[in-house]
């Protein structure tokens, strides 16, 4: 999911690039003004009264698949602005739906990436949106850190599809973040994303600049292997093809010791609603209609045989199950572990 800089390029949408500004500002840099006497008391106070600052914990969760270690790591978090993103229904029914999930507009959002430590491979999947989205987002390599890995140590990073919150993090600085990795994405979203003939097709002038900025260096090295079909493309991680949201959009199969789960990328962007309205879709979708499709079709294979799931921007870590119940979908966490 593209989140912030998707809205800036949208076609025809400059208000959608003011809400979604202003709600970022809101959110994450709004002041207060006191009056003189409030303001030196209030320093007074904090001065002796304050406990110090204590960093933020990075965002991590590990668990164990068969023989794997799988670590959800947060990206950090961004307000969005339903109402002008959201296809198929009305700022109404969208506030009446986040309220019974205890929740307003604009929606905090996670941005979640994965890592899965095989024994021998250590793998990416997906890599946050980098400094693409300002001081939004970004805190990949902190998490990454503090699960005990190291940029350099990344074998294989596995790109659901080229958006600016998935594939964004794969350069800091305009230098490759992962500099020992091979770079795993959809043939079909390289061919439309790093491809300046498709600015006529549809492909925006900055959607473009961002993937020759942050896929571009590692095809340059010779570390793109792009994927065109289902394939294993790693021992026990299967790449499945799921256009619709981009041409080139890709679930990601992991399985061991006859476990499995599956990492979902954007088949869906707001569980409050899209799980019981999967026909409502986001303008973020390129293919409004093959990503609504697509959507059904996975949440009725994901619930008819209870596959566990990792879900890019639902509330991290992001990992539970679907099923159907009273004619619509439910998502259910996993329960939470903390032990060896």
């Amino acid at each position: 999911m593209v989140i912030l800089t998707k809205v800036l390029i949208m076609h025809n949408h400059a208000r959608f690039h003011l809400a979604v500004l202003l709600t970022a500002a809101l959110v994450t840099g709004a002041t207060y003004s006191l009056s003189p006497a409030a303001a030196q008391a209030s320093q007074a106070s904090t001065a002796t009264t304050a406990p110090p600052h204590k960093p933020a914990f990075a965002g991590i969760y590990a668990f164990t698949l068969g023989k794997f270690r799988i670590t959800a790591l947060s990206d950090g978090t961004l307000p969005l602005d339903l109402h002008p993103l959201l296809r198929g229904i009305s700022p109404k029914q969208i506030d009446a739906m986040l309220q019974r999930g205890f929740a307003r507009n604009p929606l905090e959002t996670s941005i979640n990436a994965y890592l899965v430590d095989t024994g021998s491979h250590v793998v990416l999947i997906d890599t946050g949106a980098g400094e693409l989205f300002g001081n939004v987002g970004g805190k990949l390599p902190e998490s990454l850190a503090a699960a005990g890995y190291q940029p350099a140590q990344i074998t294989d990073v596995l790109i659901t599809h080229i958006h600016t919150d998935h594939s964004g993090g794969l350069t800091r600085g305009g230098q490759m973040m992962f500099p020992n990795a091979t770079i795993h994405v959809g043939q079909a979203d390289v061919d439309f994303f790093l491809d300046r003939a498709n600015l006529d097709k549809g492909l925006t002038p900055a959607y473009l600049e961002q993937a020759l900025k942050t896929v571009g260096p590692y095809q340059r090295e010779g570390k793109l292997k792009p994927f065109a079909a289902e394939s294993e493309i790693l021992p026990g991680i299967t790449a499945i093809p799921t256009p619709g949201h981009t041409p080139g959009h890709s679930f990601f199969r992991v399985t061991s010791e006859g476990d499995s789960i599956d990492f979902w990328g954007d088949i869906m962007h707001v569980g409050l609603i899209q799980f019981s309205r999967p026909e409502v879709t986001i303008n973020f979708d390129v293919n409004q209609n093959a990503a609504r499709a697509q959507r059904l079709q996975q949440f009725e294979a994901a619930a008819s045989e209870q596959r566990l799931s990792a879900v890019a921007h639902l509330p991290f870590p992001g990992i539970g199950h679907i099923r159907r119940e009273a004619g619509r979908y439910e998502w259910v966490p996993v329960q939470y572990r903390n032990r060896d």
